[in-house]
């Protein structure tokens, strides 16, 4: 009697699939450049201004609330849009379901369509970051770890949420529709479209709890110096949570 011992993928399967997934975003036209272009279109229009208006060590309006905006900006749009559109056409087109039954796995198409979104989410804050530096004089966080802390779990939490569409939307365009509808319902409870000092006292402090207000306060606090609010990383770690658990129980290879 044969025994078939089914061999698990290498690093170059890995590296093929990294590959083929970076191929897919790239032809995205839309998807490629939106992520990027609309958060620095954002730090174009408000840089001059804001740059002369002076908060705290020596941190500018720019620093304090335009770049913490803008990053923020990158990271929902490529987690609760980009990634789940794709994974939703991996699904629907039943490539999902042909790697079940493979030595390659459906979670590894997963798992390199976030390594993609990540290194798109670095070059959109990376170029937005240079883009502030060079035309506009911005400055560095005070607080450098506690700045790159509060983007990793951004990330974490904007992809948790983002997993959250994947496994809910039925079909490619829905995840677009839905992730959408949920980028611009948080970014206009946190801030993106005048700040939150716009909004009533009530529905401030709401967006303040979710993670992309709570994710821009806490970019800010740690870009002026001030001591990040426990309540901001309470709100961006429930939701890594609160997102993993209802992807895992919802979604479907198939």
């Amino acid at each position: 009697m044969t025994t078939v011992v089914a061999h698990r993928p290498g690093l170059r399967s890995w590296a093929e699939l990294f590959v083929c997934e970076l191929k897919m975003v790239a032809r995205d036209t839309a998807g490629l450049i939106v992520p990027i272009g609309l958060p620095i279109l954002i730090l174009v229009m408000n840089a001059s201004a804001a740059g002369q208006q002076a908060i705290a060590n020596g941190r500018t309006a720019l620093d304090a609330y335009v770049l913490p905006l803008v990053f923020t900006m990158v990271v929902a749009t490529t987690g609760i849009i980009n990634m789940p559109s794709f994974l939703a056409y991996y699904r629907r087109s039943g490539i999902l379901r042909r790697l079940a039954v493979t030595p390659a796995s459906p979670a590894m198409v997963l798992i390199a369509q976030v390594l993609v979104g990540v290194l798109q989410t670095g070059i959109g804050i990376a170029a937005a970051w240079v883009l502030a530096l060079l035309a506009f004089g911005a400055k560095p966080p005070v607080h450098v770890g506690a700045a790159v802390g509060v983007v990793v779990l951004t990330m974490a939490a904007m992809y948790a949420i983002g997993m959250i569409v994947a496994a809910l939307a039925p079909t490619p365009n829905s995840a677009v529709a839905i992730g959408l509808a949920l980028y611009f319902a948080l970014g206009a409870l946190g801030g993106m479209f005048g700040g939150r000092r716009s909004l009533p006292d009530t529905i401030a402090t709401i967006g303040e709890w979710l993670p992309f207000g709570a994710a821009v306060e806490a970019l800010s606090a740690a870009w002026t110096g001030a001591a990040v609010d426990a309540t901001h990383l309470i709100s961006l770690s429930a939701s890594v949570v609160i997102g993993g658990v209802i992807a895992a129980a919802f979604f479907r290879w198939e």
